[in-house]
């Protein structure tokens, strides 16, 4: 015979530690490695470093579609982040709010902005 004494309670956001501990380290080795590979691509170009250089680098579309993925790495590793500090310091439920807000529309609008810039070169 079982006993119920109550019911099971759920713990919000217990759940979010490992997955959110494991997207930042992923985000963190993609950049890495774009890092690499684009300080490698610059060292071993020969002549001057000038915005020609620069724009052979990023002028693929294979390259502009991999700098984008990164970027959008990055964006989601600063939300990670972001919303951690939020959730852990602030305490005001309508501040952290707004601030959650607030950094969403930010990164939302970073992210067009990347896309503009990549997609003029």
């Amino acid at each position: 015979m079982s006993v119920n004494y109550g019911s099971k309670r759920i713990v919000v956001g217990a759940h979010y530690g490992l997955r959110d501990w494991l997207s930042q380290r992923l985000t963190a080795v993609i950049m890495a490695i774009f890092t690499i590979v684009v300080l490698a691509q610059v060292l071993l170009s020969k002549g001057p470093i000038g915005y020609d250089k620069w724009s052979g680098i990023f002028a693929s579309q294979p390259m502009k579609m991999l700098t984008f993925a990164v970027i959008l790495c990055l964006l989601w590793h600063v939300w990670v982040g972001m919303r951690d500090v939020y959730m852990d310091y602030i305490k005001p439920v309508a501040l952290r709010l707004s601030l959650q807000v607030f950094t969403i529309v930010w990164l939302v609008a970073c992210s067009g902005w990347a896309v503009q810039v990549l997609w003029r070169l």
